[in-house]
C-alpha cells in the first residue's frame, strides 16, 4: 500500500513537471537555470506552487464575524496600514531539483526529437554480469535468505514438523539457495562532441551565452542517448588552441578569423582520440560567420570533404547573429555542401533562436 506521503509527493512531483514543461521553452531561450548542476541533477527555478487544502475546525472571528467599522484590522493582522507600502504583488519562486535524464525527455517531447540510432560499429558490445538465478551451491555472502526461508518452510510444511504455536523455522544445508548470475551483452555506444568557438573580437558576451546555453541542452539530449559521452573545446581566432570549458565561454580575443585552424586541430583529437569506428562523433562549430580572404574557406572545404565528413555522425555549424560580422560562411557552406545531409547548418537569430536551433542540429537523429 502507498504512504499518503508518498502520494502527495509523487502529486506534487507531477505539477512541478507539468510546470516546467509548460515553461520549458522559456528556459530553452533564456537560459532561466539556477546553480547546482551536478552530474545527474540540476536546479531549476518554478514559480510558488500552492496545493489547496481543507483545514477543520471552528470560525476564530475575523471577515463577517460581528460588527466592525471600515479599515478595521482582522484579528491576528495588527494595525491597519503598518509595514511598508508597496505597488506590486509579491514574487516567490521555488527551486526544485530534476533528473538530467527527465530534462531530456522533456526536450525530445517538445522538440519532437528521433531516439539517435548509432552508427554501424559504433555501438560497443560489452559483458556484463546479472544475477538473475540461484543455485545450490555458493559463498555465504551470495546466500538468497528469502527463497532459502521458504524452502525450509516448505519442507517443513510437507513434514509435519512445523508448529503453529511455535512457528519457528530452521533451514538445513539441503534448504539454501544461492544467488548466481549470468554474463549478458549489453551495448556501450560512446560518443565524443567537439565545440570548437569563434573568440574573435567580433563574437561578444551575448554571442557566447547564446552558444553555452544552445550546448548545455545539447549535451543533455546527447547524454540521454548515449551510455557514454566525451566533451572537448575549442577556440580560434587566426590561430586554435584546445581549452577547458570555462576558458571556451569567457575567453574573448581580438584579430582575425581563420577557421581552417579550427577544423585542422579538429581533425587531429578525432584521429588521435576517437577512432571512427568505435565512437559516434559530433562536432559543433559556432561562428559570427566572418572568415580570413585569403583562401581559407576553400580550405574548410577541403578538410570537410576529405577528412571530417567521411568520420563523423553529423557536423554542426551555427551561425550567432552578430553585428559585426560579415555571415558570409554559412553562404558559403550552403554552396559547397548542398544536399549532403550529414553537414547541417542553422542560423541562430538571438536567444530566441535558440530552440529552432536545437531542433535543426538534432531533428534526424543521426
Amino acid at each position: 500500500m502507498v504512504l499518503k506521503i508518498e502520494q502527495d509527493h509523487g502529486r506534487f512531483r507531477q505539477i512541478v513537471r507539468g510546470r516546467i514543461k509548460k515553461e520549458l521553452r522559456r528556459y530553452i531561450s533564456r537560459g532561466e537555470l539556477i546553480g547546482k548542476q551536478g552530474e545527474k541533477l540540476i536546479s531549476i527555478p518554478v514559480p510558488s506552487i500552492d496545493l489547496p487544502n481543507f483545514r477543520f475546525g471552528e470560525n476564530q472571528g475575523g471577515v463577517g464575524q460581528g460588527e466592525g467599522d471600515a479599515g478595521t484590522p482582522v484579528d491576528g493582522q495588527g494595525e491597519a496600514g503598518a509595514g511598508q507600502a508597496g505597488d506590486a504583488p509579491g514574487s516567490h519562486l521555488l527551486e526544485v531539483e530534476i533528473s538530467l535524464e527527465e530534462l531530456a525527455r522533456m526536450l525530445g517531447e517538445e522538440l519532437e526529437l528521433p531516439r539517435i540510432e548509432p552508427r554501424g560499429k559504433r555501438s560497443v558490445v560489452s559483458q556484463r554480469d546479472r544475477y538473475r538465478s540461484v543455485r545450490r551451491t555458493g559463498p555465504e555472502s551470495l546466500r538468497h535468505f528469502k527463497r532459502t526461508y521458504r524452502k525450509a518452510l516448505r519442507r517443513q510444511l510437507a513434514s509435519g514438523t512445523y508448529d503453529p504455536r511455535n512457528p519457528r523455522i530452521v533451514p538445513i544445508r539441503e534448504d539454501r539457495l544461492y544467488r548466481s548470475w549470468t554474463e549478458t551483452e549489453e551495448p556501450q555506444a560512446n560518443a565524443a562532441v567537439i565545440y570548437m568557438m569563434d573568440v574573435s573580437g567580433s563574437m561578444g558576451d551575448e554571442q557566447k551565452e547564446i552558444v553555452r546555453i544552445e550546448a548545455f541542452w545539447i549535451d543533455t539530449w546527447l547524454k540521454s542517448q548515449y551510455k557514454r559521452v566525451e566533451t572537448r573545446y575549442i577556440v580560434h581566432d587566426a590561430a586554435a588552441r584546445e581549452v577547458d570549458s570555462h576558458t571556451f565561454y569567457h575567453l574573448r580575443e581580438s584579430g582575425g578569423t581563420k577557421i581552417s585552424s579550427a577544423y585542422e586541430l579538429c581533425r587531429r583529437v578525432l584521429e588521435e582520440d576517437y577512432p571512427a569506428d568505435e565512437w559516434n562523433l559530433y562536432p559543433f562549430h559556432f561562428s559570427d560567420g566572418d572568415n580570413w580572404g585569403g583562401g581559407d574557406t576553400e580550405v574548410c572545404v577541403k578538410l570537410l570533404q576529405e577528412t571530417l565528413l567521411p568520420a563523423v555522425n553529423q557536423f554542426s555549424y551555427g551561425q550567432v547573429e552578430s553585428p559585426y560580422g560579415s555571415g558570409q560562411f554559412i553562404k558559403d557552406l550552403d554552396e559547397h555542401f548542398a544536399g549532403v545531409e550529414h553537414l547541417v547548418v542553422s542560423k541562430i537569430d538571438g536567444k530566441e533562436g535558440i530552440v529552432d536551433s536545437i531542433r535543426t542540429f538534432l531533428q534526424k537523429g543521426r
